[in-house]
């Protein structure tokens, strides 16, 4: 009886233990359980028939901005999210982000449709789906419909330039890590002479696609930020230079750099308008093969975990994307 007695008090040592630790949790100022990725159903007709995926911190004021972050191929809305850095700085800085998932009935390797005619014309298949999902996260969390952003790796960075040159109006800014020109493939005959060669294209032919996107469409036109490494098989570094090309065009900005030097020690360059506005911003990563830039640590600077094509190079993409589109 004496022995049960006793297991019966430290039974309830235990539990009281746990119950002032758990009042102690809830009660700390400042403290609140972390947000989470969650999946959101029935945003729209969904004609690409992707799932749509979305990180909203915890206690986020309205008004604030929203990031769509494409995964390139292979991966997923999650991993992407983490490894890229978006979600810790949407932690840090108080942003939105909307994930668009691939599915394998779409693709096998999961990646986005960039090249297909169908899922990249306005108001069609994957372009629309995406569409209609920062249609519904700006009415779901009250976000600043004049500050979103789009941005993607290789696969999903060619789908950014597919939203900027169809959805022109829904995003202020775009990041292309890898990625490719808007119309590449449809100019090379294939993708894959897209991704291994290149396109033969002026900088108007370039330019000519983007408009023929949004017919009628006047402006303002969002600004580009492209990463690429110099060491890239995948997707070879011509296709930052035709994508620089395609948007120095696209806003009537010539091809010369106004600002060459470098960030990190990898060369940077910075393309303005007549207007003095920087509207094209290239990144060379020296060295770097087919990747998302990140750079793992706790600094200001930086960002991201290093994982299958999430390279750490010591500097962090979407940490130079957000602090460009003034989100931190």
């Amino acid at each position: 009886m004496t022995q049960t007695r006793a297991a019966s008090r430290n039974r309830l040592t235990v539990l009281a233990t746990l119950l002032v630790a758990l009042l102690a949790a809830f009660l700390t100022p400042g403290r609140a359980e972390a947000a989470s990725l969650q999946e959101v159903t029935g945003f729209g007709t969904n004609p690409g028939a992707l799932r749509m995926f979305r990180y909203v911190p915890d206690g986020l004021p309205t008004g604030r901005p929203v990031v769509v972050a494409l995964h390139g191929c292979t991966q997923n809305a999650s991993g992407y999210g983490t490894g890229s850095g978006w979600l810790q700085l949407a932690d840090r800085w108080g942003f939105s982000v909307v994930l668009p998932q691939q599915q394998a009935a779409n693709n096998a390797s999961s990646c986005f449709d960039w090249f297909q005619s169908g899922d990249m014309q306005r108001g069609q298949g994957e372009a629309a789906s995406i569409a209609q999902m920062v249609d519904r996260q700006l009415a779901d969390v009250t976000g600043d419909a004049s500050r979103v952003y789009v941005t993607g790796l290789s696969a999903g960075g060619g789908m950014t330039a597919v939203m900027m040159a169809a959805y022109p109006e829904k995003f202020a800014g775009g990041g292309i890590v890898a990625g490719l020109p808007y119309g590449c493939a449809q100019a090379a005959g294939s993708p894959y002479v897209c991704m291994y060669v290149g396109v033969t294209q002026t900088s108007q032919q370039w330019g000519d696609r983007v408009r023929a996107a949004r017919p009628g469409y006047t402006g303002p036109w969002p600004t580009l930020i492209a990463f690429q490494g110099t060491a890239d098989y995948t997707v070879k570094p011509v296709n930052m230079t035709d994508l620089t090309k395609q948007w120095t065009n696209v806003h009537g900005a010539d091809q010369t750099a106004d600002v060459s030097d470098t960030v990190a020690g990898y060369p940077h360059q910075v393309f303005r308008d007549a207007g003095g506005k920087a509207v094209v911003e290239t990144y060379s990563v020296t060295g770097m093969g087919h990747g998302q830039p990140v750079d793992p640590g706790s600094g200001s600077e930086q960002c991201g975990t290093a994982g299958a094509y999430v390279l750490d190079v010591n500097l962090c993409a979407a940490h130079r994307l957000g602090r460009t589109w003034g989100l931190g």
